[in-house]
């Protein structure tokens, strides 16, 4: 495998002040964003976001999490051992007259997206939904599409984003992960 770097550490961290400013110029009150991040690079990058969004506009952002475990659609087709990691939801703000932004690290194919949609309305009906990644590498299969981009990422299907957190691995910055050709 070759991996190529596509975003450092000082990347990673102008592209989410970027996108908390394109927020709060999308969303002229500050006081109805709540920021809700998809389990598990998701939420740290949504927790990363909110400190942002709060330094920027000196209001507090309601944070949230989503776990999407059982909202998948893909678990019967999963091999046994390739089971999700269960983790907790937590939504601790009425989620109703508020405009959601769902955080995660990298859009692909659109289905963790429309499960974390799936998952939150368990919890209310919030007036907006509007959706922030880090990553899009394209190859939708879903009419999904995101409000607030990082980084466009054309790739190939046999590649691979590997978002790399701080909190999940030591350090922070995103790489395409490309299969090496055998020459012969």
């Amino acid at each position: 495998m070759k991996e190529t770097e596509v975003l450092s550490a000082d990347d990673l961290a102008r592209s989410l002040t970027r996108i908390a400013h394109e927020i709060i110029e999308g969303n002229p009150s500050p006081e109805k964003i709540a920021v809700v991040g998809i389990h598990t690079r998701g939420a740290f990058l949504a927790r990363r976001l909110v400190a942002v969004l709060e330094e920027l506009s000196g209001t507090a952002v309601s944070l949230g999490e989503v776990d999407i475990s059982f909202y998948r659609d893909d678990l019967s087709v999963r091999s046994p051992d390739a089971q999700p990691v269960v983790h907790a939801t937590k939504l601790d703000f009425p989620i109703e007259d508020k405009t959601v932004v769902l955080v995660d690290d990298v859009l692909y194919t659109g289905r963790t997206v429309r499960a974390a949609i799936d998952a939150m309305f368990d919890y209310g009906r919030p007036s907006r939904v509007q959706l922030a990644v880090l990553c899009d590498r394209g190859h939708r299969e879903l009419p999904i599409r995101p409000d607030y981009v990082g980084k466009n990422l054309p790739t190939s299907s046999g590649e691979r984003v590997s978002v790399l957190l701080e909190e999940t691995d030591g350090r922070d910055g995103v790489n395409l992960v490309s299969p090496v050709e055998v020459v012969e």
